[in-house]
């Protein structure tokens, strides 16, 4: 029994990698936002992971998404970086949750600090990562303008961090969470098999 729940502990993370890595190419816009700020719900796999086998489990389905990411990166490996550090906060958080009691209520509970947990992430990696390489193909001033024709009062790069990344990355971990809370119970006999 216990050498058959690290194999199937490992293909369920490789499969959840592969259904994340897909999904990661699934965008849609975001409201209030330029056409260049999409969401996608690459990380449900990796709650799903963090729910049924722990935190490092989780992660590791965010780092083996990024890197299949590579293969196809627009920005250098830079915003595989950025969308890990963000993937990887929201999932270690809600699995570290999660772990020490695990009902419904923790699970809700671990998703939403892990969803303030990614937006804080998201405005650190936005302010220091992804807003300078942006910079880098736009001017600074237009980059912000770019988020100031949806939302009048955004002025600095800061502002387009606490008043768009911030909320943005926020909104997405809870919708995820909702996500996960309505299908994790059926789908979690499949990943871990009979207790």
């Amino acid at each position: 029994m216990k050498t058959k729940l690290p194999v199937r502990m490992m293909t369920s993370i490789a499969v959840l990698s592969a259904v994340s890595f897909v999904l990661s190419f699934l965008e849609f816009p975001v409201p209030l936002s330029p056409s260049f700020a999409r969401m996608d719900l690459s990380d449900f796999p990796a709650l799903i992971g963090a729910f049924a086998f722990g935190p490092v489990a989780g992660i590791l389905i965010e780092l083996v998404k990024n890197l299949l990411g590579l293969t196809s990166s627009a920005t250098g490996g830079i915003g595989e970086l950025a969308n890990f550090l963000m993937g990887a906060s929201f999932v270690a958080t809600a699995g570290l949750i999660y772990r020490h009691h695990k009902t419904k209520n923790t699970a809700l509970l671990g998703g939403i600090a892990g969803s303030f947990v990614m937006g804080i992430a998201a405005a650190l990696a936005n302010y220091f990562i992804l807003l300078p390489l942006f910079e880098q193909f736009m001017p600074v001033d237009q980059l912000i303008a770019s988020f100031g024709e949806f939302i009048p009062f955004i002025k600095t790069k800061r502002d387009v961090v606490l008043y768009n990344a911030f909320p943005f990355n926020l909104l997405k971990g809870l919708v995820i969470t909702a996500f996960t809370m309505l299908i994790y119970k059926r789908i979690r006999p499949l990943l871990k098999g009979k207790d």
